[in-house]
Order: structure tokens, then sequence, then C-alpha cells
């Protein structure tokens, strides 16, 4: 498409998955049932997300555990009582501790690339977690006999390691989760902790050359769980200074569900570089409304009015189903929102003469 739209990641799991998962977990199936319920989700996916017309898909996640603990689950240096993440409705999510190292993962993101372009015919990104949201794994008060020093340079090797098979293995791009980012404004105003955060990814992004970088991208939004979210409230003017320093060629920027775009466009133009690609969000995935095409032509035009046309994308806001177990928003409802993204991308490009 002349004005290139890529979606973020998650899409809700089928019926017959979420049930498939329960009984697994009461003992009633097997592994194998499970194994092909699981494929059959993805399989499902692909093609209900190429009938959107999407030039670029993804598994949907179908998968994951959730976007951030695929690489750990079933880890066994992991134990329960890690960083608790609250969301504005109240629910919170709560990561493990690290209890022993050396920190390795336990699944690479290849593993779904490989199995989403066994039944894709067309691009297919994939999305992985960001090194420093996995850095809240090691815990205040440290780990017998494996300092915090050597587990960050563990976890910079294991984070290269996963964008790197993902782009050997044929990935489209691949987009690092970053929604700590916004989340860490709000632990710590200073900055400090963000800056830490950057400073660690730019460790993990410095591994690989200027045409492997243009191939990664950053993904920020205020988190969303449950039709909720993390840190909405935090203002992005303190977040995209900084978060333009990160040595990639592409941003997937939360915008559709954002109180005052305009304000926002702004930041992004005072601090894009040229060699910058910034996909902005164009449907809120919390909102249950389905976005027409014309209301997101309408959101491409006003930012086409700050932006760059050579330097402008589109995207989904976040994720639908950031974590597996998430059914608050129908997946047929997911379908039609990255429909219209798909067509009123189109619309924006024809009226902008793209």
């Amino acid at each position: 498409m002349p004005i290139p739209t890529e979606p973020i990641g998650s899409i809700p799991r089928p019926r017959s998955l979420l049930e498939g998962l329960q009984a697994y977990q009461a003992g009633t199936i097997d592994q194998p049932a499970l194994q092909s319920l699981y494929d059959a989700a993805v399989r499902d996916t692909i093609r209900e997300f190429e009938a959107t017309g999407s030039p670029v898909i993804t598994d949907g996640e179908q998968t994951k555990p959730s976007f951030v603990t695929y690489p750990i689950h079933g880890l066994s240096s992991l134990a329960p009582g890690g960083v608790t993440i609250p969301f504005k409705d109240g629910h919170t999510r709560q990561l493990p501790k690290l209890v022993g190292g050396p920190f390795r993962y336990g699944t690479y993101a290849d593993r779904y690339l490989a199995a989403a372009r066994a039944h894709a015919s067309v691009p297919v990104k994939q999305a992985v977690i960001s090194a420093s949201a996995l850095s809240l794994l090691y815990p205040a008060d440290g780990v017998e006999g494996y300092p915090q020093a050597r587990f960050l340079q563990d976890l910079v090797n294991e984070a290269v390691t996963d964008i790197r098979r993902c782009l050997q293995a044929g990935a489209h791009c691949v987009q690092v989760d970053f929604t700590e980012g916004r989340l860490s404004l709000k632990l710590d105003p200073s900055k400090a902790l963000l800056r830490r955060f950057i400073a660690l990814n730019n460790q993990v992004f410095d591994q690989f050359s200027p045409a492997e970088r243009q191939r990664i991208g950053v993904h920020t939004c205020p988190g969303g769980d449950r039709d909720s979210t993390h840190s909405a409230d935090v203002d992005y003017a303190d977040l995209l200074p900084d978060l333009f320093t990160l040595r990639v060629g592409a941003f997937y920027i939360q915008l559709a569900s954002e109180a005052d775009p305009g304000r926002t466009l702004r930041v992004i133009r005072e601090h894009l570089r040229p060699d910058h690609r910034v996909f902005i969000g164009v449907t809120d995935p919390i909102d249950p409304e389905i976005e027409s095409a014309g209301r997101v032509r309408d959101r491409i035009l006003a930012a086409a009015e700050y932006l760059p046309l050579a330097q402008l994308g589109t995207t989904d806001d976040c994720g639908f189903a950031p974590f597996g177990d998430d059914v608050s928003t129908a997946r047929e409802t997911a379908f039609a929102k990255i429909r219209a993204r798909v067509e009123g991308t189109a619309l924006a490009a024809r009226q902008l003469g793209a």
C-alpha cells in the first residue's frame, strides 16, 4: 500500500482454544489434543487476517501465554511474587521473579513465526518482548550467586538472539513491545528508570547493522488488558523525546485513544529523525465501537498535517488480547477494526495522492 499499515500483534483466541486450555489445566485433555487446538487457531487466525486485506499480518499470538511471558513460560528458575502491574480498573498482572541463573529463554519467537509462515501468503511480522520488560524479573534483594550485572548481560544476549532468529527466519519486521516505557514514568517521574530501560534496549539494538535496524521497530502504548490501561494518565510528552533515542527504524505509537492527538503529533514531529517511520494508531482495541473506514481516513489526514507522508504508517493502538486469557474484546470485533484500518488507510492514501 502507498501508506504502509501493520497490526500490533495479538488477536482474541477462539472459544474452542480457550475451552481447550481450561480442559488441559483440568487434566481432561492431553498435550497433543491441546496442540491440535493451537494449530487450528493459528490457521484460522491467518485465514481471517488475510481476509481483511491486511498487507502484513501476525499469527495473532494464539500460542503465546502472553506478550511478555512467552520466553520464560515454564522455566524452573522462576518463582511467584514479582513486580505487580496495576491497571486503572483495579485489576493487576504480576510477573514472576528470578530465583536462579544463568538466565536463558525457554522459547524464542521464531518458533511462532515459522508456524505462521507455513500458512500465510502475505508477509508476517513478529512481536517480541523488550529486554527492559524482562529486566523486571530480577528481584530487589538479588539472587544468590548471580549478580544483577551478569543477569543483564545474559538478558541482552538472549534478547539479541530472539530478534536475530526472527530476522533470519524471514520476518517482515520485528516489533519490540515496550509498554513499560510509559509505565516507568508513573513509577519514577525523574525518568531515571525510563533512561535505564532505553540504555538497556539500545545495548540490544546496537548488536544489529543499520540495515537490520530498519527492520526493527518499537511499540509504545499505555498498556491494554481487559479494556483497561496502566499508564494512560502519564503525559506522552514526557516519554516521546526519550523514546526516539532508541536506535531502531520504526515506532508504533498508540494515538487513536489519546485525548489530544494533535499535541502528541507535534511532539513526534519535533523528535522524528529522517531515518524513522512512525506507525500511528488509528483504531482503539479498548473501544467496543468499530471505527468506520472514513473515521480512520480522517485520523490519517490529521496526522499527515504534522508528519511527512514518506515517514507515515498506520497501525492499531495495541494488541487486541495481549494476555492469553483476555476475553474483553470479541474476535469478530478485532478483525472488523483491522479491516477498517486497512480500508481507511487506502482511502487516505488516495486523498493524499500517495
